[in-house]
């Protein structure tokens, strides 16, 4: 069967093959109707091929952290469901793979690995070839409980900033408390980066906010 011309120019066939006529038939009707709605899907492409080919291509121009935590986060779903044919995979087989990963990962873990899936296949439905996103049908599972938050509550916020009122790191606590940058960030600052003048109305509201503004970051 013609599936017309690749990139290449030279055209792209699908064979099926059976013991009679009529089971050759029967083969023929799926892919009759791939055609129908402009699906050219392979017989040898994966699912590992499609999350391969959408992190290689599908994240160009995102930070090297974006994409390292993509391919790590989805390793232990391709390595459960990577060798199926992305046009034979079920949503079952979804499902059962996110269960697994949801027995011994965080749930934002298992959020980000179906979010990941399902990006991935569609980049693949893009290019045809796939007829439907069934990770889309899916809804991830709940994982396990992730490590405890470690922000500061309001009251301790406040606590912090009083009893800093008398150290020489005051200045350097307050900034980051208020503004919740990175402790990284606010030790490259020097004095003058910093408007002295400014508006003292407005430095008093600021002050006056406490842990709010550590809280909400406005």
């Amino acid at each position: 069967m013609s599936l017309g011309s690749g990139p290449d120019g030279k055209r792209r066939r699908r064979k099926v093959s059976g013991r009679s006529r009529a089971e050759v038939k029967e083969k023929l009707q799926p892919l009759h109707a791939e055609m129908r709605e402009g699906v050219r899907s392979s017989a040898s492409y994966t699912v590992k091929d499609a999350v391969d080919d959408w992190i290689a291509q599908g994240l160009a121009g995102l930070s090297a952290k974006t994409i390292s935590t993509n391919r790590e986060v989805l390793a232990p779903l391709t390595a459960l469901i990577g060798a199926v044919k992305l046009r034979e995979l079920p949503a079952a087989h979804v499902r059962a793979a996110l269960g697994k990963l949801a027995a011994t990962r965080s749930t934002r873990t298992v959020q980000i690995a179906h979010n990941g899936l399902a990006r991935a296949i569609r980049y693949a439905e893009a290019d045809d070839l796939v007829g439907r996103n069934v990770a889309a049908l899916v809804t991830a599972p709940k994982g396990q409980e992730g490590r405890p938050s470690r922000s500061l509550t309001l009251a301790q916020a406040r606590a912090l900033i009083e009893a800093s009122e008398s150290s020489r790191l005051h200045a350097y606590i307050v900034l980051c408390v208020l503004t919740g940058c990175r402790t990284e960030e606010a030790r490259a600052l020097r004095w003058d980066h910093v408007e002295l003048e400014g508006d003292p109305d407005g430095a008093a509201a600021l002050w006056r906010c406490g842990g709010r503004c550590a809280r909400t970051g406005t």
